[in-house]
């Protein structure tokens, strides 16, 4: 089974990003929010995905297969009214790992949320994150995608 091992935080101040990688996102969740896990679709750039994920904070369950553009524009409409559209900015960090930054638009702006990967709990554990990082939401529910689709933005 493949895991996830992830913290999120806030961005309290937006780093340079003139030297990440960017991305356009689209993506949308086929699953209600109550179920046991969440099956989404995702577009970034010119790329489809499809992504199983577990429930959880810090680590999850995550499967993912990339599509073809026809099979993820079958499943779209069906996503209707739990999608979120963002800008993902990906770079690496002084200490070597890799940042996700993702600058929301729509009913989401300007949430701006990063995450970062370990490879271990351990790891994630004793990380301490640069000055622009903000508060740590990792286990904060409201903060995922997919309820923040549905939710909007917590307050």
């Amino acid at each position: 089974m493949s895991k996830e091992i992830e913290r999120k935080f806030l961005v309290a101040n937006l780093p340079d990003l003139s030297k990440a990688k960017k991305a356009v996102v689209r993506q949308g969740y086929l699953t209600a929010p109550d179920d046991s896990a969440e099956l989404r679709l995702r577009q970034k750039n010119d790329a489809y995905f499809l992504t199983l994920k577990g429930v959880g904070g810090l680590v999850r369950m995550e499967r993912e297969a990339e599509i073809t553009a026809e099979q993820f524009d079958t499943f779209w409409p069906e996503t209707e009214g739990r999608r979120v559209e963002k800008i993902r900015y990906t770079a690496q960090l002084q200490d070597g790992l890799v940042f996700e930054l993702d600058v929301f638009a729509g009913d989401l702006a300007p949430l701006c949320l990063v995450e970062v990967e370990f490879t271990s709990q351990d790891q994630a554990a004793r990380y301490v994150p640069p000055d622009w990082f903000g508060t740590d939401v990792t286990d904060d529910t409201r903060y995922k995608n997919k309820t923040m689709a549905i939710n909007g933005v917590p307050d």
